[in-house]
């Protein structure tokens, strides 16, 4: 695909082609020559052109809500829009500009929260849905810290990058304990030195795949009365049974739940098993505003429908790549769920979950050939995952890129290539790999 073509090819796609390496370094450089092929992106980073639009016509940035302006006010509009993801959507700028109002379809939100409530084992009334995952963990931060008041948080293993950001920027600080190998020892010794406000985990961590032990973790916790706010984007609820442990689970529906890549959505997910859940869920309920726009509720209750099935069909093209991968001679290193901090993950695993279909792995000389091998993949290449159609990126430039040396003092390479694995035949995507590995 050529440089900045949407991924899908769809008005509403939330990625867009970056083919080659130096493509990636040219979109996080802005550099006029690659910058001029970019008319959309993943919607937190790159506004569409239709809200673009709907911000001329109105002459000022537009917001989903009057509520979320006055939140905004302070803080450069990008920045706000990039990190708590509440955002206009383009379906719901499609609408401004074509006059269209917003409809009551108040039966395609219970159905969508009916099936969300099916997999997370909890009420209706416990999902509060949301315009974008990143929406999601700032409800829970909010919520959070009206819970307690000034203090900060933290993060348990290296996470995606907004995760973090979020609660940097939008809260009175955040601890990041990366190191997973030694996270209850690290915790313990936070925790009995700083109140904290909640714990943020990623189950399993993005890019490298990794969990924390929460048979370990949530103990400490508890004792403590700190919420865990867990984040099962790559895992998604197929897979894993979180219920033991988070008080809130905030989760993305533009990836596997949707799978099509053309549509944003978020739910945040009140766990009626949580000690902290007579506490919280008023609190979450209090703050919470309708702000998922109806078209983008109507993309994402269709999808949705065929997303356990299909979940099962990315567990096992997943597999089937991360061991292809594991056994190459050309690969350094693999970070895949079934190896990476295995018995964390095995202990919330459910008895027919998988381990999801994002893989990352490492080429041997990679400062060298990581490039050439990135450029030569015959898949589409660009931001976000757990689409239906293979999708791949060299995750550390894009997540990472003006923090590239904090990023490897974490673990983390800037030579690794992550690959979200489709439903495509996984002969032809192992294909694609392996010529890539050998070229």
């Amino acid at each position: 695909m050529k440089l900045g073509q949407p991924i899908p090819d769809s008005v509403h796609a939330v990625s867009m082609s970056l083919p080659r390496w130096q493509d990636v370094v040219g979109y996080e450089e802005k550099m006029p020559a690659t910058m001029s092929h970019i008319r959309t992106g993943y919607p937190r980073f790159v506004i569409h052109p239709l809200v673009r639009e709907m911000q001329r016509q109105l002459g000022r940035f537009p917001w989903p809500s009057q509520r979320v302006a006055e939140m905004a006010a302070g803080f450069v509009p990008e920045m706000f829009w990039q990190h708590t993801g509440l955002i206009v959507s383009s379906r719901q700028a499609e609408a401004f500009l074509s006059g269209r109002k917003r409809e009551d379809v108040p039966e395609v939100f219970r159905s969508l929260r009916r099936q969300l409530a099916s997999w997370y084992d909890c009420g209706k009334d416990d999902v509060f849905l949301q315009p974008t995952g990143m929406a999601a963990q700032f409800a829970a931060l909010r919520a959070t810290q009206a819970r307690a008041p000034g203090r900060p948080t933290v993060q348990l293993g290296f996470p995606y990058v907004d995760t973090l950001k979020l609660q940097q920027k939008f809260g009175p600080g955040a601890r990041l304990l990366h190191n997973l190998a030694t996270i209850e020892r690290d915790l313990h010794e936070l925790i009995h030195h700083v109140p904290l406000a909640a714990a943020f985990a990623e189950i399993p961590g993005n890019p490298l795949l990794g969990s924390a032990d929460l048979r370990r973790v949530t103990p400490l916790l508890r004792e403590n009365g700190v919420p865990l706010v867990a984040d099962d984007v790559v895992a998604t609820p197929v897979n894993v049974d979180l219920s033991e442990h988070a008080a809130l689970i905030a989760t993305s529906l533009t990836k596997y739940v949707v799978g099509t890549g053309d549509v944003m959505g978020g739910a945040l997910i009140c766990n009626p098993r949580s000690p902290l859940y007579e506490e919280l869920k008023p609190i979450v309920a209090a703050q919470h505003e309708e702000l998922l726009w109806w078209e983008d509720a109507v993309v994402l209750e269709r999808e949705a429908r065929g997303f356990p099935e299909r979940m099962q069909r990315h567990n096992a093209n997943g597999l089937a790549i991360a061991e292809r991968l594991h056994r190459h001679p050309a690969v350094e290193k693999v970070w895949y769920p079934k190896w990476e901090f295995a018995e964390a993950y095995e202990a919330v695993r459910r008895s027919n979950g998988g381990w999801s279909s994002l893989v990352t792995f490492l080429p041997r000389d990679a400062e060298r050939r990581s490039p050439e091998i990135y450029d030569r993949l015959a898949l589409c290449k660009g931001p976000s995952l757990g689409t239906v159609f293979t999708l791949a990126c060299p995750f550390t430039l894009l997540a990472h890129y003006t923090e590239l040396e904090w990023a490897e003092a974490c673990g983390v390479s800037r030579y690794l290539i992550r690959i979200s694995v489709g439903l495509e035949d996984p002969e032809d995507v192992w294909r694609s790999i392996e010529n890539a590995l050998q070229g």
